[in-house]
């Protein structure tokens, strides 16, 4: 990896997701950069796809631009610009940051960091952002127009599913074979489970987002609860906007808690399942799994849809279930409790 690379695989990252960086900190130096540039170019592609204040089309154009930067194996093809998008990130609703306007600026710059790896990590980059990017696409030209008062719903739990594997279930893939390569290449392991086991727990960490996020995705107009789930309970998409809808709304928001927390007991099974050597990746697949455990215990009792409370794991107790999980590492017994439903680790 190039020296001039580190800030961008480091400062940037840091700048735009907190929580994951803790989580790359703690990965192995030899899966470490890539993990960490394919996140930044799923950062910049999601970017590009929620810039508000620029139309749909012109959107879905950079997107697509984008991707075939990244799929081109040819880096000195035409750098794409998304100086319009850049700019706007001053203006964004809702916070668009100096880091995302970075990382538009550096678009360019990370899809050349690609040739710093070897030809098979390349290609796993490649892949998995060309899901993702997909996935993206889809999501905006589905929800690309919808407002509060224009509220866009999915459909159907096999729309539900595309969704979560197409953000994030195959990022789990992809951390999997890439760890698999260079950090636990001679193990003797299913890969077969360990692949649908690591599809899960992307899928859980994801479900958990969209559980939690329920208000602020219905104020920009998306509702990822499928109609077939709101109709059982006879309700439309627009009515999740009043807080005391939750009394219908209960029965199957607690079900959908359900098949994030057993997508969760996957994830679990997944890191459990990877050689006790590999300390590194077994906890930077605990921390999320058990913060995302403790964020589903407490949406099962607050109110989900009042926007006024938001359900979110402190910092203190991030720090709390990291110090757990270093303290009970070496007593697999007690490791094996810390995942409880949620429970505080002691």
């Amino acid at each position: 990896m190039q020296r001039d690379a580190t800030p961008l695989l480091t400062d940037l990252l840091k700048a735009v997701s907190r929580s994951f960086y803790l989580t790359l900190r703690m990965l192995p130096e030899s899966v470490r950069p890539q993990i960490g540039l394919a996140y930044l170019l799923a950062r910049t592609t999601d970017t590009i796809a929620d810039t508000e204040l620029v139309p749909v089309a012109r959107r879905l154009a950079a997107l697509n631009d984008f991707r075939a930067r990244i799929s081109s194996a040819e880096f000195a093809s035409a750098p794409v610009s998304f100086g319009d998008l850049a700019a706007m990130q001053a203006v964004q609703p809702g916070g668009g940051t100096h880091a995302e306007r970075m990382l538009l600026e550096r678009a360019d710059e990370m899809v050349g960091l690609l040739a710093c790896f070897p030809a098979e990590d390349q290609r796993l980059i490649r892949e998995v952002l060309a899901t993702i990017t997909s996935g993206q696409e889809l999501d905006l030209q589905r929800f690309g127009n919808a407002t509060a008062g224009n509220i866009h719903a999915l459909s159907t739990d096999a729309e539900l599913h595309d969704y979560t594997y197409g953000v994030a279930g195959c990022v789990g893939e992809f951390w999997t074979k890439m760890c698999r390569a260079h950090v636990f290449p001679r193990a003797g392991l299913d890969d077969a489970a360990l692949l649908r086991d690591g599809v899960r727990f992307g899928k859980g960490l994801q479900l958990v987002n969209i559980l939690r996020d329920l208000p602020r995705d219905l104020k920009q107009g998306r509702c990822y609860i499928p109609t077939e789930r709101l109709e059982r309970v006879q309700l439309k998409p627009d009515e999740l906007l009043h807080a005391p809808s939750i009394a219908k709304l209960r029965p199957v928001y607690d079900e959908l808690l359900d098949i994030a927390d057993a997508h969760l007991a996957a994830g679990w099974h997944y890191t459990n399942s990877l050689p006790r050597s590999a300390v590194r990746v077994r906890l930077a697949c605990a921390w999320p799994i058990l913060i995302g455990a403790k964020t589903l215990t407490r949406l099962r009792w607050e109110n989900p849809l009042d926007d006024g409370r938001r359900v979110k794991v402190s910092r203190t107790e991030v720090k709390r279930i990291v110090g757990a999980t270093l303290l009970r590492y070496p007593f697999p017994g007690a490791w094996q409790r810390l995942f409880d439903r949620g429970a505080d680790p002691d």
